[in-house]
């Protein structure tokens, strides 16, 4: 009897992904095709992949709309003194292919020797609080989530538009 009792007191928490960060309203939790994993640990490596697309395509979508109005010095003509385009018209141009290649090489250092993740330790995409604003809540986590999951469909959006149209985004806003 008292040993029955003292294994079910110790038994560890059951994991269940419903009770996870970014399930909010309106949808909860979604998963109609049930494709969420089912061991925590696979799951965290999707919520960490989530996470940093979700942070990619919030500076991606921000990027595509300030860079219609702001240019880094050196990248307003192309190598033939023509203007350089905006949005995804300037990458096959000089120097515009050079600031890609420096940017994806930037990332990819970043992403593969400095940013890693640390499972057993810390939640997904965990990496502290630089900053000291004391923002690393519950409600702040589910936010994130959120914008970076608008943000996704956001990015996409612009890039689709872009290539359909040729308009940067500003210009499919009729600017």
């Amino acid at each position: 009897g008292a040993a029955a009792a003292a294994a079910v007191k110790e038994a560890p928490k059951r994991w269940l992904a419903f009770e996870e960060v970014g399930v909010t309203e309106p949808l909860l939790f979604w998963d109609p095709l049930g494709i969420c994993p089912k061991e925590e640990k696979v799951f965290s490596e999707f919520r960490a992949c989530e996470l940093k697309h979700g942070r990619v395509a919030m500076m991606a979508a921000l990027g595509a709309v300030v860079q219609h109005f702001i240019r880094f010095p050196g990248f307003d003509r192309d190598n033939f003194g023509e203007p350089l385009p905006a949005g995804l018209a300037a990458i096959p141009n000089t120097p515009a292919s050079f600031g890609f290649t420096v940017l994806l090489s930037i990332a990819a250092f970043l992403e593969l020797f400095l940013w890693s993740e640390d499972f057993p330790k810390k939640e997904a995409g965990n990496f502290g609080d630089p900053l000291g604003l004391n923002q690393y809540t519950r409600d702040m986590r589910d936010r994130e989530l959120n914008n970076g999951r608008f943000a996704m469909f956001a990015a996409a959006g612009i890039l689709a538009g872009e290539l359909a149209t040729g308009k940067d985004a500003v210009q499919q806003l009729g600017f």
